[in-house]
């Protein structure tokens, strides 16, 4: 099937690997290599004339085997193109997908049908035959009604769909309780499986739903499902396509000769993963523990050995509905207008911003609609628009929260200028709607709860929004400290937000960011401490809010906590009783903050690569850092449409060169690979000029060294540049550790998330089934013996008089340590909260996680300034 100039350029890739350095899995696995070069070959000369399954039983290897051998090729870096990376990337997710919803379909059809139903069912009706009409019928609805098919919850209220339409198919006799009872009810009724002459079978479809809801409550409950968006689903796009897809009933159930043969011009069009071997559990579908946990695993996770043998508590479906419900249940009680406290706030204001709000909202819902049917499926507008809803109401309840925090601080009630500043209104409500987004974009690969991307992922809503990236992560940390709610997996999502934009977004073309820096620049001139100088030094201090950053530029903020905001200076109608003063031209605080966010990023980034390469050469970290950090502040325009790592790159190999340091870019490369949340886009396709892109080692050839060759040259000179001070790192003001944490009290006691996750049911939360290697030993809401041993826990802490460790370059006195103390009487210290007699036992100890959380989350903001050793994510 491959063509002569495929053939031919893969062979002479297959020589080259084979005669390359460390080629020596090529060598062993002769015929997998051949097979990798036609892949590669084929994708990047657009002539692909197989599906990837018929390669894959060709050279008899799995998806993850081939995945990871693909790597272990790309020796020099250059025989991958990053057409191919993409290409694989889109494999990958959509057999994640495929993978988690086979697993969960086979699970649930268990539950569903009897194994041996009574002898009056035919055999044209068997279990097995059920299970391949069903999920064969569900691959081709997937592949019909979405254009995102690696979107797990979608498909996932797709499959259920699918399940209710064939459930009302079967014969009683086949199902298991409460579907039979269920059945046997509508039957009397007269609303299931009767036909009607000339009526197609959607609209029959359409009709049952609507009279008999009982099998897909049923569902629905049984997987945490939101009923509401299963229905919408069912009609909007499963309906449909039965009317397209012309399917022809056979006994009730359709022919499954006429599903196959449109399956089948299906996987030949996409030329991908033919998923229906799932069925016959076929070995090139199958998960290989060792090659997926080694495709995944980065330094930064645990061991190979931990890895394998870890007992995950859920499964990927599981854990994106339990987010969903849990995000739901919040979002509930919240509403799809601004709340009395917000109108007051809007009729305090100078010019009352409540109907500029409301108009903005209604616009900005017709514009997310209409991209997110064009992005998924036309059907689907109607589930955009569900989940704008909830965005809206996170969106207005976030705002409340914001208002009142700025009231507390400033003592004003007036907020003309931020309610009326548009950007604000718009970076608040994207950064609503990408929460709600990223929680049902959940991928079937996110163990560890990390952001994997679809087409739907950050930086989309940026694009639909029209917003720019500098703007929007003015309201990231806001945001995060106004809505304590949040998962720890939404936290670390708008963490990775914010990185991305400091890494890339906020330095493409257009953005504000370059305007800022250059009126920077001439306002403040080069020898007068520029706001991108931003003392890296100096402790960060997490005290700035929203209002700061979309007001901003100001007068720079007073040292003092407790005196008057910038905000509050920037604002007539703000006022908190200081009067502006006549100042020097005032400086942007965003910038200011932006900048020091940026180093201390760009220093921790550095110091993990630099500790896997060059950790005998302690002497040069300092050095690299003072280039890279010179190139940020001095050479900005090098960041222009670049990335951040790009600079760190270049900065450490040109350091080492004139260091006279063997470290070649190849092996820098190859570890900046194995680094967290890295692309190998960012060194196969760097900006050399307009619209040309090539490798690293070209643009530091033809950019990075033309522009700073005379800098780089005085470190190999007797008097080399002034050093750059290491960047203090603080407490992330929205981290949490995925390790256990050690009290510092000086005592072996250590708190860890709790790992297994809740299961919605019944409204209410509760622990899932916890298994002997995730069992914690202490677990709240089981009985853990006398009341003395909590005292005792408790005398150990407050006992104690150890200190906070400080890092080294700290000076100031260390604060006295804060102690944790566990409450045994069911009323929490800090609010005096009782609990009602008619509570369970595990409501009160919930509420008492819940505020004990809180007050923890508060210590940690208010911890800012604590200088502590940069923890790994």
């Amino acid at each position: 099937k491959v063509s002569e100039s495929v053939r031919e350029k893969a062979w002479k890739t297959y020589e080259s690997l084979s005669a390359a350095d460390g080629a020596l899995a090529c060598n062993k696995k002769k015929k997998e290599t051949w097979g990798v070069c036609i892949f590669i070959v084929a994708i990047d000369l657009d002539e692909v004339t197989f599906t990837f399954t018929e390669l894959l039983k060709s050279i008899s290897i799995s998806v993850c085997t081939f995945f990871q051998f693909l790597k272990e090729v790309d020796v020099n870096m250059d025989t991958v193109s990053t057409k191919v990376d993409s290409t694989v990337s889109r494999l990958k997710k959509k057999y994640d997908v495929l993978v988690a919803l086979y697993h969960k379909f086979e699970r649930t059809c268990g539950l569903i049908y009897l194994e041996q139903p009574s002898s009056e069912i035919s055999a044209e009706l068997s279990s097995v035959l059920v299970l391949k009409n069903y999920w064969i019928t569900f691959l081709l609805a997937k592949g019909k009604v979405l254009q995102v098919e690696d979107d797990l919850v979608i498909s996932f209220q797709l499959l259920l769909c699918v399940l209710d339409y064939f459930i009302k198919l079967s014969p009683p006799a086949m199902l298991k309780e409460p579907y039979k009872s269920a059945m046997t009810a509508a039957a009397v009724n007269g609303s299931a499986r009767t036909p009607r002459r000339g009526q197609n079978r959607s609209t029959r479809a359409a009709k049952q739903l609507d009279t008999d809801t009982k099998i897909i409550e049923i569902l629905c409950k049984e997987h945490d499902c939101n009923l509401d968006e299963v229905k919408n689903v069912y009609l909007t796009s499963f309906v449909p396509f039965l009317n397209s897809a012309g399917i022809v009933a056979s006994n009730g159930l359709p022919e499954v000769e006429v599903i196959l043969k449109q399956y089948d011009e299906l996987y030949l069009k996409n030329k991908d993963i033919d998923a229906r071997l799932f069925l016959n559990h076929d070995e090139t579908l199958q998960p290989d523990v060792v090659a997926c946990s080694q495709l995944e695993r980065t330094p930064l996770k645990n061991s190979p050995e931990e890895e394998i043998n870890l007992i995950l508590p859920q499964t990927p479906v599981r854990a994106a509905m339990n987010s969903i419900q849990q995000l739901i249940m919040i979002l509930n009680s919240a509403p799809d207008k601004p709340s009395d406290t917000l109108i007051t706030y809007f009729n305090n204001c100078t010019v009352n911003p409540h109907d500029s709000i409301l108009k903005r909202v209604e616009s900005l819902d017709h514009i997310f609609k209409k991209k997110f049917a064009e992005a998924v499926g036309q059907g689907w507008a109607e589930i955009g628009s569900q989940r704008y809803k909830l965005g809206v109401r996170l969106y207005y309840r976030v705002m409340e929260s914001m208002l009142k925090s700025e009231e507390e601080r400033l003592s004003v009630q007036n907020f003309s200028t931020l309610l009326n500043d548009n950007i604000f209104h718009t970076s608040l409500l994207a950064c609503a709607v990408e929460v709600v987004m990223a929680t049902y974009g959940r991928n079937a690969s996110q163990s560890d709860g990390t952001s994997a991307e679809t087409d739907l992922s950050f930086p989309w809503i940026l694009n639909v929004f029209d917003l720019k990236a500098f703007d929007f992560y003015k309201v990231i940390e806001s945001f995060i400290r106004a809505e304590p709610s949040l998962t720890r997996e939404m936290i670390k999502h708008l963490e990775r937000c914010e990185h991305r934009i400091m890494e890339s977004l906020a330095w493409q073309s257009g953005s504000p960011l370059f305007d800022l820096i250059k009126q920077s620049k001439e306002r403040e001139g080069q020898t007068d401490q520029p706001e991108t100088n931003s003392t890296p030094s100096t402790p960060f201090q997490h005290n700035h809010t929203a209002a700061d950053l979309y007001l901003s530029p100001v007068r720079s903020p007073k040292k003092k906590a407790s005196g008057p905001s910038p905000s509050s200076n920037s604002t007539p109608d703000a006022q908190s009783g200081a009067t502006p003063q006549p100042q020097k031209p005032q400086k942007s605080t965003s910038l200011s903050l932006f900048y020091k966010k940026v180093y201390l990023l760009a220093y921790r980034r550095l110091h993990i690569l630099f500790l896997h390469l060059l950790s005998e050469h302690p002497d040069l970290e300092p050095l690299i850092w003072t280039l890279f950090q010179h190139t940020l502040q001095n050479e900005y325009e090098l960041m222009r449409d670049r990335h951040l790592d790009q600079i760190m790159m270049c900065s450490m190999y040109g350091i080492c060169k004139v260091k006279n340091v063997d470290l070649r870019f190849k092996i820098i490369v190859s570890a900046y690979k194995e680094l967290c949340n890295t692309n190998q886009e960012t060194f196969k396709r760097v900006l050399i000029r307009e619209e040309q892109y090539d490798s690293i080692i070209v643009f530091y050839n033809l950019v990075f060294m033309q522009k700073l060759k005379t800098n780089i040259l005085q470190y190999a000179s007797n008097r080399p540049p002034t050093l750059s001070p290491i960047p203090h790192i603080p407490r992330s003001p929205y981290q949490f550790s995925n390790s256990p944490r050690r009290v510092p009290a000086g005592n072996n006691i250590y708190i860890s998330p709790l790992k297994s996750p809740y299961k919605f049911s019944d409204g209410f939360q509760s622990p899932t089934k916890m298994t002997p290697r995730s069992r914690i030993l202490v677990s709240i809401g089981e009985s853990f013996g006398t009341s003395e041993k909590f005292q005792k826990i408790n005398q150990m802490l407050c006992n104690s008089d150890g200190q906070l460790k400080r890092s080294a370059e700290v000076s100031a006195a260390p604060k006295p340590l804060k102690r944790l103390r566990f409450d045994i009487e069911g009323q929490d210290e800090a609010d005096g909260s009782k609990h009602l007699p008619q509570e369970s036992k595990f409501q009160q100890k919930l509420a008492e996680m819940t505020s004990t959380r809180t007050r923890m989350q508060k210590q940690k903001l208010n911890d800012g300034n604590d200088t502590l050793a940069s923890e790994e994510k």
